[in-house]
């Protein structure tokens, strides 16, 4: 095993960039749209601000591995690790839908913890996550890790540290630090806001 300088893995978990839904206002779940141009000039911004990590790993959806990707190139490191139960949570029926749609057809099912066929639990999405993150620890044991996720992710392990849920920005962040039999949960960040963006006129 390569020697990292750290006791405990510092794991750095980081909502993907804008997607092609996200511009539109659909809940993505496992579907996978790609990034958009002013996601990609948001991984690009944000790579600036990560800091020194040793290794990058990804979910295998595209607008998650592709701002990896991005990441990468500008600082250096890779290939990147790609782990599947990084992945979004499953959204059922309500995948590709936004919110008023979701009004329409479930009406009182949005935030009253009520959920369509198919949705994705809490515990069941903690689960896998936990398993991804015990699997990155084994085998980093000591490394900075960036970790390329997804919202639903972050959201579900802050809300296992007694935070309160809150939405996730694209290209923020929250630090967690693997001590082998805990997670510890650190700081919350943004590594880019969006009025730093201009994506310029199309000719």
């Amino acid at each position: 095993m390569v020697g990292y300088r750290h006791a405990v893995t510092r794991l750095l978990l980081v909502r993907h960039g804008q997607s092609e839904w996200n511009a539109v206002g659909r809940w993505q779940g496992k579907a996978d749209p790609e990034l958009t141009d002013f996601g990609r000039q948001q991984a690009f911004h944000a790579a600036q601000r990560i800091g020194s990590v040793d290794v990058i790993v990804a979910s295998p959806l595209v607008r998650a591995f592709e701002t990896a990707q991005i990441i990468s190139s500008q600082i250096g490191v890779g290939p990147i690790v790609i782990d599947p139960d990084l992945m979004e949570r499953d959204a059922g029926e309500w995948e590709g839908l936004t919110r008023a749609e979701i009004d329409t057809e479930w009406p009182g099912y949005l935030g009253h913890d009520k959920w369509p066929p198919g949705y994705e639990l809490h515990d069941e999405l903690l689960v896998r996550t936990r398993a991804a993150l015990d699997r990155i620890h084994a085998e980093y044991e000591g490394a900075d890790v960036l970790v390329l996720t997804h919202g639903g992710v972050i959201g579900t392990l802050e809300v296992q540290h007694s935070e309160q849920w809150q939405r996730m920005p694209n290209l923020g962040g929250r630090v967690f630090v693997h001590h082998g039999d805990c997670l510890e949960i650190g700081e919350r960040m943004v590594l880019v806001e969006d009025d730093e963006i201009t994506i310029p006129d199309q000719i």
